[in-house]
């Protein structure tokens, strides 16, 4: 069900729980900032996605509320993840879901790493 990324965060969203332990998942990488792990519904042979460790709904709420350590420290945690997967090289993409219009499923910003084969061309490239 898509998100309205303008709502309150939600404590018990599927995230929160992963982050506070309460969940498990096939972790990938993390640090003071962020957290990362395959997706449970893989898209590509390389489905990776990087959360914050924040209370953030979606991109907006994150670039409007979070410290600038912390966007940076994502962002940073983001291309340590890609490197790891020693993606950097063949090549990847990044997609984050903002909103019903964008299909954003869990209320929490989360920025989706696909990887691992070539990738369709989007609409305008």
């Amino acid at each position: 069900m898509p998100i309205d990324p303008k709502q309150p965060y939600d404590e018990n969203n599927i995230f929160a729980k992963i982050l506070r332990g309460e969940l498990p998942c096939s972790k990938v990488y993390e640090d003071e900032h962020a957290l990362a792990f395959n997706d449970i519904r893989p898209q590509a042979p390389v489905h990776v996605l990087v959360i914050p460790k924040g209370a953030y709904v979606s991109w907006d709420d994150f670039t409007a509320k979070a410290e600038d350590s912390e966007i940076a420290g994502f962002m940073r945690a983001v291309g340590n993840v890609t490197r790891q997967l020693e993606l950097d090289g063949p090549g990847y993409r990044l997609m984050v879901n903002m909103g019903t219009n964008g299909h954003q499923e869990v209320p929490h910003l989360h920025v989706h790493i696909f990887g691992g084969r070539q990738f369709f061309q989007m609409i305008g490239e």
